[in-house]
């Protein structure tokens, strides 16, 4: 941050204020302030009369000054008001700037330099968050402020937001915090067990110079806030004061804002201020780029057919965990039997303890739309495509049919499966196909056939 004299400064600290109360507040207990000086952290104001030192020490006012200091340079500082008696006489001596230079500090970012966004593997499903992750990491500040990503465990959202950090980092000399909710909570909780006094005081300083003090906060599972109403408060404080400054804030949860129903109202509402955005769990098509990325330069990365691929992609449809630990699995049981290829049988052999194969055949999106797309001679890319002749319909009516029939999956994620497709589409699809199948034996014959062929 550019340097600027103290009298500047202060100057422009008052102008914030005079728009912050009334014309009669403002001349009695603002207009006289004098500052004095600035040194680290430390805020030192000369004031008229003891009543100004006694009324500005109160919340209300002391938080004004507090405010219009932070909006200005982004320091969490404190302050002490002082009489002219109580002034030492060597005023000149003291600095004329409002910092001073960080020399020999490291800052402690917590990321993990192994995440970033040219290894985030793009799909349908993440795209959206990954357009916005990459944007706020190129404009922090700027726009999506803050950034809310959510999605269940194991989707990539703690991969996303530390991308957007270390791209911040290597592009700026922004300060940049990655933390976690827990981590909050418990940095939190440590100034209310200590002791009233100075070392309570230094915990509680160190605190807002961690969380306040940075150009970009990315805090992580935010849900684990449920049930802490002072960590709450505290965390609310903390948000306002960074949105104020203009300063990023990346926040992650497992669910989406509206349901977090037991953290308090008014941080929900903030974190729609700027952009929520969800992750869906990797459709088929995702989740083999995934394993094709996961394998790169290992021992295996030649040994694997698309067969192999695509049976862990059809064995793990949850999340990126579950494939990284099946990959986990195959990498050392190829280790230990040494083949000079990996073939289907082997895979299933090596994996058999690992995953569910029974997913493989008759309960994945993926499958059922290989099989479906066989049976009628056409690909999978025409169950996805917005094609609307008979030929496609039909049989795209049929795989969502059955992938709703035949798995778990919501009508969102069929639809999404189906190339993007509303939940709503997907609705109209099922109605026609069990209105059609009350007559239509023809169509009985053939989703036995298909159903057969997924046993």
């Amino acid at each position: 941050m550019r340097l600027m004299k103290t009298e500047d400064l202060f100057a422009k600290v008052l102008v914030e204020v005079a728009g912050e109360v009334s014309q009669n507040t403002y001349s009695v207990w603002f207009s006289k302030l004098e500052l004095v000086s600035i040194v680290d952290n430390l805020v030192t104001i000369k004031v008229p009369m003891m009543i100004h030192k006694e009324t500005l020490c109160n919340p209300q006012y002391h938080g004004i000054i507090h405010d219009a200091f932070f909006t200005l340079t982004g320091k969490d500082y404190e302050f002490k008001y002082v009489l002219e008696e109580e002034l030492v006489d060597n005023r000149e001596d003291l600095p004329n700037v409002i910092e001073k230079k960080e020399e020999n500090i490291i800052w402690n970012t917590n990321l993990n330099p192994k995440y970033t966004f040219d290894n985030y593997v793009v799909g349908n499903t993440n795209r959206l968050a990954f357009v916005a992750a990459k944007a706020v990491a190129e404009s922090p500040g700027v726009i999506h402020n803050p950034l809310f990503i959510y999605g269940r465990s194991g989707l990539g959202k703690t991969h996303l937001m530390q991308a957007i950090g270390n791209y911040i980092t290597e592009h700026s000399d922004l300060k940049v915090l990655y933390t976690t909710s827990n981590e909050f909570m418990s940095d939190f909780t440590g100034i209310a067990t200590l002791d009233r006094g100075a070392t309570s005081l230094n915990y509680a300083n160190d605190f807002k110079n961690k969380y306040r003090n940075v150009d970009v906060l990315i805090i992580d599972d935010i849900q684990f806030l449920v049930g802490a109403e002072r960590t709450q408060t505290e965390f609310f404080h903390t948000f306002n004061a960074l949105h104020q400054a203009n300063k990023q804030i990346i926040i992650s949860s497992d669910k989406s804002p509206d349901d977090l129903k037991k953290i308090e109202e008014r941080l929900r509402s903030r974190f729609m201020w700027g952009l929520p955005v969800d992750i869906y769990p990797p459709d088929f098509e995702l989740r083999c780029e995934i394993i094709k990325a996961k394998i790169k330069h290992t021992s295996i990365e030649n040994k694997l057919n698309n067969d192999v691929i695509e049976y862990i992609a059809n064995s793990c449809v949850n999340d990126v965990r579950h494939i990284e630990g099946t990959i986990n699995r195959l990498l050392a049981y190829t280790a230990m039997m040494v083949p000079d290829e990996i073939t289907l049988d082997f895979a299933i052999e090596g994996l058999k303890d690992y995953v569910n194969t029974n997913i493989f055949v008759n309960n994945s999106i993926g499958s059922i739309q290989k099989v479906v797309a066989d049976y009628f001679g056409i690909s999978v890319d025409d169950l996805k495509s917005k094609k609307r002749n008979n030929t496609i319909v039909k049989p795209r009516h049929i795989a969502m049919y059955l992938c709703r029939m035949e798995t778990d999956e919501n009508l969102a994620k069929i639809g999404l499966e189906f190339g993007g497709r509303d939940h709503s589409t997907v609705s109209t699809a099922l109605d026609k196909m069990k209105e059609d199948l009350k007559t239509d034996e023809n169509l009985n014959k053939m989703l036995k056939e298909i159903k057969d062929k997924l046993k």
